[in-house]
């Protein structure tokens, strides 16, 4: 039987998003990175912290609760210091 997953990740690892979080270049954290939970989130809701990467391909999922952050249109993440 076939499964509606990735492959590529275990199925409790693979929720459905839950949130869509639009982010402008100056929202992240890192070297086109944010990181999960992000402050807004419920503290009693939070797992642990995951830096995802959103530079790559203007987007990224964090595996635990399947929240997708995306840069917002004409955003470019900036690089270097």
């Amino acid at each position: 039987m076939a499964r509606d997953t990735d492959a590529t990740m275990p199925p409790r690892m693979n929720p459905a998003p839950v949130a869509v979080v639009e982010l402008a270049a100056a929202d992240l954290v890192g070297p086109g990175v944010i990181h999960c939970p992000n402050p807004k989130m419920s503290l009693w809701s939070t797992h642990p912290k995951v830096f995802i990467d959103v530079a790559s391909t203007g987007e990224g999922k964090c595996p635990y609760c399947g929240t997708v952050y995306r840069l917002k249109p004409g955003e470019v993440p900036r690089h270097g210091h």
